[in-house]
């Protein structure tokens, strides 16, 4: 590698601003904050909706005359 192109690695905190969990990590940043984490965020947690979704799938089938099984 060479030598003064590359910046400095430094070990990190990380602050989830959301559920205020902490975890460390590497950057080249000193400080990061996160807005969702994998404790917080819904698909990690099993709360995610997947209302959305099913619709578009729903109207797909409606469209193309596919039955449901």
């Amino acid at each position: 590698m060479k030598t003064g192109i590359h910046p400095k690695y430094y070990k990190v905190t990380v602050t989830c601003t959301t559920c205020g969990n902490t975890f460390e990590t590497g950057s080249t940043s000193k400080e990061l904050r996160v807005d969702t984490c994998s404790n917080c965020h819904p698909f990690f947690t099993g709360k995610q909706k997947f209302t959305a979704a099913d619709g578009r799938i729903d109207k797909f089938n409606k469209r193309y005359n596919i039955e449901n099984k």
